[in-house]
């Protein structure tokens, strides 16, 4: 008896205490404790009903974004325009793995906590723009490591501008225009744009116009210089020259502050570019500054989680792509050899990677320039007119997938891209497509292992990240299947992948969205009305579900890459729209590059 006793028990432990501490971890307190501490005059939050408790049914909430569609864990709160009052809203440091925060365009005042980064230590988006928030910026914003996006104008935000903010490393948009803030904007801000920073009346220094130095009020000294004599007059007019002078230095200082780390590698300017093909004249390190007008922020072309990219045109009239590097801990010889390997990929959908240069603590790569941008840029920033039609969408998709898969399969070690999206798909001058940053993004984290994939993710994309990466920190191939399913379905559908808004009944990504309507057998309305009625429909229908398939919550239900790549092509070749880059049969895959292993 005493057996079955122990042996129930035991079989509690194992089966039960796992379900009791999942339910415990899920973010309804947050939820709970944020709605009570707003009003909310508009009842816009009436669809937050914590009566009918499942394993995802915040995910249903509006303005909620989930981990995955299967548990309660919040990656994104959205309520901008939600009529929401109140001070700042409690709760937050329970939704533990939330990473956006948009509360925009609300009536919210009081203060911004202290402890915001201890409440949100993943944020990456935090918008509290066009509120009536109070009092300073806090210091302790600096410690929000993972920050990519701080949008505080239109509020009556006062005092300095802390500068450790700017040094975030990850930090590529800051915006605090329209408020009351006062002082010298810290050099530490210097790539951003003026416009953000405009109409704080009292705000002066680089990159405004209005310099902080002040000269002596000529008035006061005229008048002293008639009462004291001629003396002090000239005293006064040696003092204003002087003053003038020195303003001058320091205007000419703050200027030459804009780009602090181009002034740390001038003395590298002879450094030569290491590049993987003969060239026909070397390249220094000098030759790309003023290729790119010393990395001025008007010729930035893109930014991610890997780094900033420059278009540089060169004195012979030709373009290159440079990529100034997120910072690593690699040495010059480690990335030198990782590089060297990465290098050796050759395949007609990859961008070729040309060559690489190492600057003090600074590393750039130097890649063939895509005159047409990237997909993401094509598909939702393009007017209506200038955008893909379908069979120039469905050949980006094969000739995407051509690639990814021979990096999958045919690289062996297979090479995982773990940040695929929209722009890391770049387009030719014959929209032929060009993944860029293959390896670069696990290179970057096998040096720095104390920054998970969890962490280091592309937030700013958040539609991308599989539903699994919530509970594992290891990136997979499964994983880059379902980042390039989203991206098919940005084809199919036009939509953008981290935000679809269908009226009243769904607002959330586009893989939840998809799989909302395929619920539902209404999967035909997720398709571009811009390309329907166009004697293809049959074939949009088979791309939806290809990358429907490819977004399975699952991982084990989602295809390989590969046979993402034949399904695809199947309906290319229906189309008459094949090609010959077809891929070498399975068992004869092998990675048609040198060296021995990478170091991933």
């Amino acid at each position: 008896m005493m057996d079955m006793r122990r042996r129930r028990a035991a079989l509690f432990v194992v089966l039960i205490l796992p379900c009791l501490k999942s339910l415990a971890e899920d973010d309804t307190d947050c939820l709970k404790a944020f709605r009570e501490s707003v009003t909310d005059s508009s009842n816009y939050l009436a669809s937050w009903n914590f009566s009918h408790r499942s394993s995802n049914y915040l995910c249903n909430f509006v303005g909620v974004t989930c981990w995955n569609t299967q548990e309660n864990k919040v990656l994104a709160l959205k309520l901008p325009r939600a009529g929401l009052s109140g001070r700042f809203p409690s709760g937050l440091n329970k939704c533990s793995s939330m990473q956006t925060l948009d509360l925009s365009q609300n009536e919210l005042g009081g203060t911004i906590p202290d402890d915001i980064c201890s409440q949100l230590p993943y944020a990456t988006i935090l918008d509290l723009s066009d509120n009536h928030f109070t009092g300073s910026i806090p210091s302790n914003l600096q410690d929000c490591m993972y920050l990519n996006v701080l949008h505080l104008q239109h509020n009556q935000l006062s005092g300095f501008l802390p500068s450790g903010i700017g040094n975030l490393p990850r930090l590529r948009e800051v915006d605090v225009s329209d408020n009351m803030l006062s002082g010298s904007i810290p050099s530490t801000y210097s790539n951003i744009a003026v416009a953000l920073f405009k109409n704080n009346s009292e705000l002066c220094g680089h990159p405004l116009s209005k310099s902080c130095s002040s000269g002596p009020n000529v008035g006061v000294i005229v008048g002293a210089s008639v009462a004291v004599g001629a003396i002090l007059a000239c005293a006064s007019a040696f003092g204003i020259w002087w003053l003038m002078l020195h303003a001058k230095k320091r205007d000419k200082t703050l200027l030459n502050d804009e780009y602090m780390w181009v002034k740390r590698i001038r003395p590298h300017r002879s450094a030569y570019v290491s590049l993987f093909e003969k060239p026909i004249r070397r390249l220094k390190l000098g030759d790309l500054m003023a290729a790119t007008a010393d990395f001025n922020r008007e010729n930035i072309i893109g930014s991610g989680r890997t780094g900033t990219i420059y278009k540089a045109f060169l004195s012979d009239g030709s373009m290159l792509a440079v990529k100034r590097l997120s910072q690593t801990s690699l040495t010059d010889k480690q990335f030198a050899t990782e590089i060297n390997t990465l290098g050796k990929l050759r395949h007609s959908n990859i961008v070729p990677l040309l060559g690489y240069c190492c600057a003090g603590s600074e590393k750039f790569l130097v890649y063939k320039h895509m005159v047409n941008g990237s997909l993401g840029d094509c598909l939702h920033e393009m007017p209506e007119k200038n955008k893909p039609n379908w069979p120039t969408r469905l050949k980006i998709g094969v000739g995407a997938a051509r690639g990814f898969a021979w990096l999958h399969h045919s690289c062996n070690p297979r090479i995982i891209h773990s940040n695929i999206s929209g722009n890391s798909i770049l387009l030719d001058e014959d929209y032929d497509p060009r993944i860029t940053d293959a390896g670069l993004a696990q290179l970057l984290e096998s040096a720095d292992a104390n920054l998970s994939s969890f962490a280091n993710a592309e937030f700013h994309n958040n539609g991308y990240v599989p539903p699994e990466l919530s509970r594992s920190v290891v990136s997979t191939v499964k994983g880059d299947v379902y980042s390039f399913g989203v991206v098919l379905l940005e084809l199919v559908t036009g939509q953008r992948a981290s935000d679809v808004c269908a009226g009243s009944e769904f607002k959330g990504n586009l893989a939840e969205w998809v799989a909302f309507l395929s619920k539902y057998d209404r999967l035909d309305e997720a398709v571009d009305m811009s390309l329907k009625g166009r004697g293809n429909d049959d074939e949009l229908d088979q791309f939806l579900k290809i990358a429907s398939s490819c977004v399975l919550s699952a991982t084990k239900d989602r295809p390989t890459m590969y046979e993402v790549y034949r399904s695809l092509r199947a309906i290319e070749q229906k189309l008459s729209l094949t090609d010959n880059n077809e891929l070498p049969h399975m068992s004869n895959m092998r990675a048609t590059i040198s060296g021995d292993e990478f170091f991933f």
